[in-house]
């Protein structure tokens, strides 16, 4: 398990074969304080880039929907029967939250992005974490749900708690705000995954981690329903999230149903010796 300050970020093997755990390299220091207020909607940042920084994301042109309408599904409905489904114990994520909230080494005052929030599983966690000087994003493109984060905000006076109206291609955050987004059972629900990781990657400030936690899918081994659910498996997913400029660093604990990996934004220094 990861423990200690990001400066001695470990990360944990996915199974007993491979190698010895990688340390992952410090992310730029945590903002002293966050921005405040709901509904935060960043417009979409410039391409311009600083001499010294990080380069800027590789936007698709024009990518085209890998899976149209894949989220209308959980327009229809009350909130209720999703809360039931996604936080309880038979869902893995909800299970083994703990595991996956300590790999992540969370510390008072770090901005947070809960990208594809939902029902809010992770996202009081993390805020709690973080504490009243932190900031958690709680990011999703579903009316309902982010009117559900909106009420839980308030019954749980949840101050820093930021509620945001993403769309399929941005996440709408403001630009190098974020020292970390997680995206827990969200990838296989983007319907344009390079473009908004692209929006992404321009969130995170420079050396912020990504951390998707998603199901796995292999054709012989895997449930019908993750088959048909679940578009690529974690090497696509991978190979798709470097397209767009994060290095990969390593994996976290091994879950059964999910895989859990960890990505980095680039600095400048790290840029030009990759």
């Amino acid at each position: 398990m990861l423990r200690g300050p990001w400066a001695g970020l470990c990360v944990l093997l996915a199974c007993a074969s491979t190698p010895p755990a990688t340390e992952i390299p410090p992310p730029a220091p945590v903002a002293t304080s966050a921005p405040a207020g709901d509904e935060a909607a960043a417009p979409r940042p410039s391409a311009r880039r600083a001499p010294q920084g990080p380069p800027p994301p590789v936007f698709p042109a024009n990518e085209a929907s890998v899976r149209p309408g894949v989220n209308d599904a959980y327009r229809k409905g009350p909130v209720d029967r999703f809360v039931a489904r996604f936080e309880g114990p038979d869902r893995e994520v909800a299970a083994h939250k703990s595991d996956i909230l300590a790999f992540l080494d969370l510390r008072p005052k770090m901005v947070v992005a809960d990208v594809g929030a939902g029902t809010g599983l992770y996202t009081f966690d993390l805020a709690e974490a973080v504490g009243p000087d932190g900031r958690v994003y709680a990011v999703d493109v579903t009316p309902s749900f982010l009117d559900h984060l909106r009420t839980q905000k308030a019954q749980r006076d949840a101050s820093n708690v930021t509620v945001v109206a993403a769309d399929p291609k941005d996440a709408h955050l403001p630009e190098a705000s974020v020292d970390l987004a997680l995206l827990c059972d969200v990838y296989h629900h983007l319907e344009y995954p390079r473009t908004y990781l692209a929006s992404v990657y321009w969130a995170l400030r420079p050396g912020g981690t990504l951390v998707i936690v998603d199901f796995r899918r292999d054709p012989k081994t895997s449930p019908e329903w993750v088959l048909s659910h679940v578009r690529a498996g974690q090497d696509d997913v991978r190979a798709e999230v470097e397209s767009v400029g994060f290095l990969y660093v390593g994996e976290g604990p091994p879950l059964s149903q999910n895989y859990v990996m960890a990505f980095r934004k680039p600095t400048g220094e790290s840029a030009a010796s990759h």
